[in-house]
């Protein structure tokens, strides 16, 4: 495990402490999370663009002329 020294202005870092406080996780736990989330959600964005980067438009259009035309069931109605 590596160690860093990082520096946050004061009221994040009373933010930090009071919600990790609350969260009943130390600081460390509390900001390694966030840093977790935070990459996976970078990460998710790049995969899916670079999924619809690769997307054929005209393929996507051939399925849904397939599906047939259904009214919508109750409560998915725009």
């Amino acid at each position: 495990m590596s160690a860093l020294t990082l520096r946050l202005p004061d009221s994040i870092h009373r933010h930090i402490k009071e919600i990790a406080s609350r969260e009943g996780v130390s600081i460390n736990q509390f900001i390694a999370t966030a840093v977790a989330e935070k990459i996976a959600a970078i990460m998710t964005e790049e995969y899916l663009q670079a999924r619809a980067d690769r997307a054929d438009r005209e393929a996507f259009r051939e399925i849904l002329d397939r599906v047939p035309t259904r009214p919508p069931l109750p409560g998915d109605e725009l």
